[in-house]
């Protein structure tokens, strides 16, 4: 387990070391590409400017995740129990993500406004399709024999679905909610960018008309630590759900 964190840690060091040395041997200007020293004094020095935008930004992104849960599950639930709904969305389902989201963006944004809802339902769209994909595959990954055996002791298709194929499901669950939560916070920035008055994207576009490099990075530094806070997040929360795995592991 030490050697799976010292090596990442490693690799991280090296290239901020690399980016350092190379910032302050050729010269370059803070407002082209300023080192990680400054960016980390930035992010630290102007966490009172930094951190209402944050927390603006993570509730968007939490909101997201919400919607996105109440969304995602009962449509994974529908189209395992009903094929038929499967086949019917399917193209929608793909059709959504082959989207781009920079073109939704502007189109919500004159929907619903330079408010919350805008960038919840962006970073609700992008996290959607990974959780619905992986859970409708963790349904269909139940093995036979168990589903036959539940069948022959005259289960109904809701004490199936609780006592089987949603604990089959789970480890697909979290891990299209992680994937899910580390990318969700790229629809709430795309949509500060395109319309807000808050929020770290809105924070970084006008960081960067005014060339505060430095405060752009340290903005996109607190959105990694939100990112990985909230995968670390899910993690806990799979273990914890999870917890048969460890033991079946041991």
């Amino acid at each position: 387990m030490k050697g799976h964190i010292a090596i990442p840690l490693i690799l991280v060091a090296v290239v901020l070391a690399v980016w350092e040395v190379g910032c302050r041997w050729a010269g370059i200007p803070d407002f082209i590409l300023p080192p990680p020293s400054r960016i980390l004094t930035v992010a630290v020095a102007d966490a009172a400017l930094l951190l209402p935008h944050a927390g603006i930004t993570l509730v968007e992104i939490l909101c997201g995740i919400g919607l996105a849960l109440g969304a995602a599950i009962p449509l994974a639930v529908g189209m395992h129990a009903r094929p038929a709904i499967e086949k019917a969305l399917a193209p929608f389902l793909i059709a959504s993500q082959a989207v781009p989201v920079f073109a939704l963006a502007p189109l919500l944004v004159v929907w619903l406004g330079y408010g919350l809802a805008s960038k919840v339902l962006m970073a609700a769209v992008i996290i959607f399709f990974p959780i619905t994909v992986s859970l409708l595959e963790g349904f269909k990954s139940c093995d036979r024999n168990y589903r036959v055996l539940f069948e022959l002791m005259g289960a109904s298709q809701w004490q199936a679905l609780r006592k089987l194929y949603w604990p089959w499901a789970l480890p697909y669950f979290f891990a299209g909610l992680k994937v899910g939560v580390s990318v969700a916070t790229i629809g709430a920035v795309i949509g500060e960018w395109v319309g807000a008055q808050q929020g770290l994207g809105y924070l970084m576009i006008q960081a960067n008309a005014r060339l505060k490099v430095d405060l752009v990075f340290a903005a996109i530094l607190w959105l990694s630590l939100m990112g990985v806070g909230l995968w670390g997040l899910v993690g806990i929360i799979e273990k914890r759900c999870l917890w048969w795995k460890g033991a079946a592991g041991e």
